[in-house]
């Protein structure tokens, strides 16, 4: 109740408005479905049918529709499956039985949740069992393998957990400059509101988006 989608939503009238720059130029970044249908009836009320052009969308959304474009490029299909939690859980329960680990000392719900924290720090596997073999960390070290299994499942069952959508997005940008410069040049003015959600990986994104033109605003709480 700050204002922070207020700031958004009357800039993104302004640059419409006052300074010619087209709906389909403007990036606006929100963390629920419900806040970015929220912002674009905002929209709508501010400059009318002409915000249709424009993405307003989440972080995941929005690389799913990325992804749908250019997954090949990944070694995956356009038509990947994107994992809940519970397709990932069975995946993790699969692994445990194949490495010979117990279910009580490497509970699915917590291994997944270091895989997670280790994504959004946009780690790979291969980072992820440095930083614990350089620790003597004798557990984690474990995870680190059922992080790299569970990876390799993910790739040969053509799938993407939630967490993946981002990361692999940002491996995409750095990997393939011309799909990078593509929605460089298409979104030339990013906005992302509740900017202090972000973890690492969607830092990243944002950053790699916004590099070009460097006209990038975001709202956040202190």
């Amino acid at each position: 109740g700050s204002g922070k989608t207020r700031v958004l939503t009357y800039r993104i009238a302004n640059l419409i408005e006052n300074h010619d720059v087209a709906p389909w130029e403007i990036l606006a970044i929100t963390f629920t479905n419900k806040a970015a249908a929220e912002m674009r009836e905002r929209l709508n009320g501010l400059v009318g049918p002409r915000c249709r052009g424009m993405w307003v969308s989440t972080f995941h959304s929005m690389c799913v529709r990325m992804l749908r474009s250019d997954a090949e490029k990944l070694g995956f299909t356009r038509n990947f499956t994107i994992y809940d939690t519970d397709d990932s859980k069975r995946v993790i329960k699969d692994i445990l039985k194949e490495l010979n680990l117990e279910e009580k000392t490497f509970p699915p719900r917590s291994v997944l949740a270091a895989i997670s924290h280790s994504k959004d720090q946009y780690e790979t596997p291969e980072d992820f069992a440095k930083r614990y073999e350089a620790a003597g960390d004798w557990k984690m070290t474990r995870i680190a393998k059922i992080y790299a299994a569970y990876a390799k499942k993910l790739r040969t069952a053509n799938a993407l957990d939630f967490d993946d959508l981002i990361v692999k997005t940002v491996e995409l940008f750095r990997s393939c400059p011309d799909v990078l410069d593509y929605y460089q040049e298409r979104f030339r003015y990013i906005m992302v509101d509740e900017y202090q959600d972000t973890n690492t990986a969607q830092f990243k994104f944002v950053s790699l988006l916004a590099e070009k033109y460097k006209n990038l605003c975001v709202v956040g709480d202190d």
